[in-house]
């Protein structure tokens, strides 16, 4: 737990459901929303980065044990956690998940708290896709969506499904077409993304920002961090949340 020092752990119900939460930093908000098996030292790295760059940063806890490394007893502990929570969707696409609802009200609580433009939603690998969801709601002015891998990438409806009902969907072209653009990150030959990059740039062309990596690898921001993606991520941020620039 010694990563996690200076995190502020705190806790939000939406929908009759509690996840607890932990928080850093000062300025704009951002909600960062951990992959497999939950929040990692190399999460955590990652989450300080965006802290120094001058954003309070809240990450959900919504599997796994906190500050716990990505050994392979933990990764199966997840995996069994995720496969009976009923929060999240594995293998049926056209559906959104449940969880990002309660997503989603962190977000505009963390608006409404905070003020600004809005807040970035990052999700990765399992919930990736959940910042898409999430958008839904404007007060996501920055949604970022790293190596996304739900539903599972099974036959071509799998692979191509961005983890959204029609109705999300709808409302997600919406926000694209009001002037909120989408950041992608993912290794190029990740099968675990399937065609989902595909599809957003078919759904929303030059407003889907797509950042592609060379080499074998998943977890572009932590495990297999490549520190342009991490640029990149930082660089929308201030983009989007800070339109003065970083020192705004």
């Amino acid at each position: 737990m010694s990563d996690l020092a200076g995190w502020a752990r705190g806790s939000h119900t939406a929908r009759g459901e509690t996840h607890d939460t932990y928080r850093k930093g000062s300025g704009p908000g951002v909600v960062l929303v951990h992959e497999i098996p939950g929040i990692t030292p190399e999460v955590i790295r990652f989450a300080d980065d965006v802290v120094a760059r001058g954003y309070t940063v809240v990450m959900p806890s919504l599997f796994g044990r906190p500050g716990a490394s990505a050994t392979p007893g933990e990764i199966v502990r997840s995996i069994g956690q995720v496969c009976i929570n009923r929060e999240f969707v594995k293998l049926r696409a056209g559906v959104t998940s449940p969880v990002t609802h309660w997503l989603r009200s962190l977000a505009r609580s963390l608006h409404a708290e905070l003020g600004g433009p809005g807040v970035g939603a990052l999700g990765m690998c399992l919930t990736g896709g959940f910042a898409l969801a999430m958008m839904v709601d404007e007060s996501v002015a920055a949604p970022v969506v790293a190596q996304p891998s739900l539903p599972a990438a099974l036959g071509a409806v799998g692979k191509a499904d961005l983890g959204l009902s029609p109705a999300d969907l709808a409302a997600v072209r919406r926000r694209v077409a009001e002037g909120c653009p989408v950041l992608g990150v993912r290794y190029r030959d990740d099968p675990a993304t399937g065609t989902r990059f595909e599809t957003l740039a078919t759904e929303f062309g030059g407003d889907f920002i797509r950042v592609e990596l060379e080499g074998k690898g998943h977890a572009t921001l932590t495990a297999h961090r490549q520190q342009v993606a991490v640029d990149r991520v930082l660089a929308f941020f201030d983009e989007r949340l800070r339109p003065g620039g970083p020192s705004a």
